[in-house]
């Protein structure tokens, strides 16, 4: 399978989050790397005070190289100027079998940025059921980086362990949050990797839900 995970020209931007809903959705943010070879920019969410969920070649690259914690700034809420809170990485947590290979496997494509302190802004909670459809996916693109765009009405399923679903990702919207809705809020369900024939291709969260509740966490990279 050929992936494009942030470096397509061809897809399409999510429709924009209109101003006034930006507040409701202050726990996604920029993960911004300074001094990293592709000067890429990606989508986080802030799933505890002082944890960012993002994809792994956000942070490591399809190689497994990226830049240190320190050089890393998580960038809530970011609207025309504007954040709602900004904070530098402390340590990188990246899935263990996401470069076991050597390369990326797209089916590990997740990591997790702990930062150097609470943010002030409310984490968004993970999902702790199987995702279905319909699907939110909220995220900044490198076309558009100073607004979030976002599409509530994906459809989509799980096969071979990724979430396909039908709506389009562009630059920019790797590492943010596909959303399920189980009650009157929105959960992550997962994590948007890549893009594929039929639309995104996302990561689901239940590698990261057992990496949050193991009692022997896998050693965190500086």
């Amino acid at each position: 399978m050929v992936l494009f995970l942030a470096s397509t020209a061809q897809a399409a931007d999510l429709p924009v989050l209109p101003a006034s809903d930006h507040p409701a959705w202050q726990a996604v943010g920029r993960v911004n790397a300074a001094g990293y070879r592709t000067r890429e920019m990606c989508t986080g969410t802030l799933i505890a005070p002082d944890m960012v969920l993002t994809a792994a070649h956000c942070v490591a690259g399809t190689d497994g190289v990226g830049p240190r914690a320190d050089e890393i700034t998580f960038v809530a809420g970011w609207l025309r100027g504007t954040a709602a809170d900004s904070v530098s990485g402390a340590s990188i947590w990246v899935h263990p079998q996401a470069y076991a290979e050597g390369a990326l496997d797209m089916r590990y494509d997740v990591a997790l940025l702990t930062l150097e302190r609470p943010s002030t802004v409310a984490p968004l909670g993970l999902s702790d059921t199987e995702p279905e459809a319909p699907f939110g996916l909220v995220a900044y693109s490198s076309r558009r980086p100073h607004m979030l765009g976002a599409d509530f009405a994906c459809g989509g399923q799980r096969l071979a362990g990724i979430l396909r679903l039908d709506c389009a990702v562009t630059p920019g919207n790797s590492g943010g949050p596909v959303l399920v809705r189980p009650g009157e809020g929105w959960a992550v369900a997962a994590v948007i990797s890549a893009m594929g024939k039929g639309g995104a291709l996302a990561v689901p969260v239940s590698g990261v839900v057992y990496r949050l509740n193991a009692p022997s966490p896998p050693p965190k990279r500086p």
